[in-house]
């Protein structure tokens, strides 16, 4: 009869340290093992945000590094630690409305305020003290990667833990559009509207997405007034003032003006070195100063490209076994946006593949998977994670809320595919071409 096998927990955790920089959180350290049973490994963490994160992101990661260190092949089981403190479960809705999950590290905690977030954050603290009475709606808008969606994610948690029996769902406006226009095709129509003007929070992400969307625009204003009329909190984000969202109705822009309406600008330096050590102990690493000076005064304008620069300096010294030197931090750096370069936008790329594929927006961030429409949104996530520093689930949740693991194979079919595919080979060179020259 074969024994089970003596698992070192302690080198598991080492060996995904070491191999998945990118997936590594500092709590990983706080996570318990029991005993290998029946080829079945239970990993028990504190909270339940971090058995969704490992559930979601970590499991491939663990399961290799466990068959690493016992030589046998393990299943991998996460639970809280402690099942009976846990919220209970809100009850699922019909599946007409997309509830996105929240990203664990999108905390309070995790948010570093600064000069030019504090009044957003403040708000957002204040609405989750007093619900649809306080700044309803809320606006909270700014440009792309400073901190809009880790705010309205947290500001959903935060609700969601304070009063487990709430309906509090964040979603984009990609993913309520396209379940909007399903629902449509689907004759549910009436159970989405049922779902949607049921809710006690409602986050919409990126509602700079209407444009041009007059079905969906109205919609949203219907909604919008029905959960404005019963009391229910209603939470907004976009990368400009609601007056100047182009082709959006006046009757939405004057709605979205009824509260606050607060801005997010780029972080000053000693908020961006700030971000910079509060992403390095959320990885467990330690940056010197030096090197947090160096990355804060090359990128002013991104909170995104801040831990994407932190990220690879993490990998080429995990990986790549290069010391943490001002040198090295100089060269792996050399191709991060700075103020003379502001990064590339999803939205830039999204409206490039529509154009040389004669794809429509709708289709690409959609649900339908015919040979023209799939390559065309396989190309768009392709380069979306070779130009920008996004990460896999942002990619994903801009793509209607797809998982990380779509993108990731988005990334490896196209790699793949090109080295025997002249002609994917040259759309990917001109596509690439054009955005750089536009950035």
């Amino acid at each position: 009869m074969p024994t089970e096998p003596v698992l070192d927990w302690e080198r598991v955790l080492a060996t995904v340290r070491d191999e998945e920089p990118d997936l590594y959180r500092a709590w990983f350290d706080t996570l318990e093992a029991g005993v290998p049973e029946r080829g079945e490994l239970e990993v028990r963490a504190s909270e339940q945000a971090h058995v969704h994160y490992l559930e979601d992101y970590c499991n491939a990661a663990f399961a290799h590094a466990a068959m690493k260190v016992c030589g046998r092949l393990l299943t991998l089981r996460f639970q809280c630690a402690q099942p009976g403190a846990a919220a209970p479960p809100i009850p699922k809705p019909p599946p007409v409305l997309t509830e996105m999950r929240l990203a664990a590290d999108y905390t309070f905690d995790q948010f570093v305020v600064g000069p030019s977030n504090r009044l957003a954050h403040a708000a957002c603290g204040a609405v989750c003290n007093q619900l649809g009475t306080l700044y309803n709606p809320l606006f909270v808008h700014g440009a792309s990667g400073l901190g809009k969606t880790h705010l309205l994610q947290a500001t959903c948690a935060e609700v969601r833990g304070r009063v487990p029996a709430s309906q509090a769902v964040y979603v984009t406006c990609e993913t309520f559009v396209n379940d909007f226009v399903q629902a449509l095709a689907d004759g549910q129509l009436h159970a989405f509207r049922e779902q949607a003007r049921a809710l006690d929070l409602l986050v919409v992400d990126d509602v700079q997405f209407l444009a041009n969307r007059e079905s969906s625009q109205e919609e949203l204003f219907h909604t919008f007034n029905v959960l404005y009329q019963s009391g229910k909190q209603i939470i907004l984000s976009a990368d400009s003032p609601p007056s100047e969202i182009p082709t959006l109705q006046d009757r939405l822009v004057s709605r979205f003006n009824w509260g606050l309406v607060t801005q997010i600008d780029p972080p000053n330096r000693e908020t961006r070195q700030a971000i910079l050590r509060k992403k390095a102990q959320l990885r467990g690493a330690e940056i010197p100063d030096e090197i947090i000076d160096l990355i804060a005064e090359q990128i002013e304008s991104n909170i995104r490209l801040l831990e994407g620069a932190l990220t690879k300096l993490i990998s080429e010294r995990q990986l790549g076994g290069r010391p943490m030197t001002i040198e090295t931090a100089r060269i792996a750096l050399a191709g991060y946006g700075t103020r003379n370069h502001p990064p590339l936008r999803l939205s830039d790329i999204l409206e490039a593949v529509c154009a040389h594929s004669g794809i429509r927006l709708q289709d690409l961030l959609g649900r339908r998977r015919t040979r023209s429409i799939s390559q065309a949104r396989q190309i768009a996530m392709y380069l979306a994670r070779r130009l920008t520093p996004l990460s896999l689930e942002e990619i994903g949740m801009h793509f209607g809320g797809r998982d990380h693991s779509t993108v990731l194979h988005a990334h490896r079919a196209i790699e793949l595919s090109r080295g025997n595919d002249r002609d994917l080979a040259a759309a990917l060179t001109q596509l690439s071409n054009k955005l750089l020259g536009r950035s």
